[in-house]
């Protein structure tokens, strides 16, 4: 798909949060709150909220691949929720194989410094989530807004 004009909200979809990350006017990705996923209702209206707050044009979603870079049982619930996403904002909904985004996360937690303990206190209050959704993002920049 074509790079978009505009601002791009990237993803990282669970099932108890959802990490999220948005381009700013400089192409550079920005994280925000975490979202603790409530019904899929109210997830859609939240994000359409957030969505037209900040002027997003696409919704970037992290696709969950196993390893081998097959589809498995989360791929199919992201895939549901993103296009309920796409129903519910009329917005355009583009898939990124997010595999090793979680593990970059906590990567870099650990670079700076945190301990295990704080990895896990951070990874419930949805650090984990959000850092994932703006590596997704920074990936998707970098590649010149392609996804891969």
């Amino acid at each position: 798909m074509a790079n978009v004009d505009g601002r791009v909200l990237a993803l990282d979809v669970g099932r108890k949060r959802i990490g999220l990350a948005v381009s700013d006017s400089m192409g550079l990705a920005q994280g925000l709150d975490t979202l603790l996923r409530k019904t899929m209702r109210e997830d859609v209206a939240r994000l359409r909220q957030i969505a037209m707050e900040r002027k997003v044009s696409l919704f970037l979603v992290g696709l969950p691949l196993n390893m081998r870079g097959d589809e498995g049982e989360m791929a199919e619930f992201v895939r549901t929720f993103a296009r309920k996403l796409e129903e519910g904002t009329g917005l355009p909904v583009q898939f990124q194989d997010e595999r090793l985004t979680s593990v970059e996360a906590e990567s870099r937690l650990q670079e700076r410094g945190f301990s295990l303990e704080r990895m896990l206190k951070e990874k419930r209050k949805g650090a984990v989530d959000r850092l994932a959704a703006v590596i997704l993002l920074e990936d998707y920049l970098r590649a010149g807004g392609e996804a891969e």
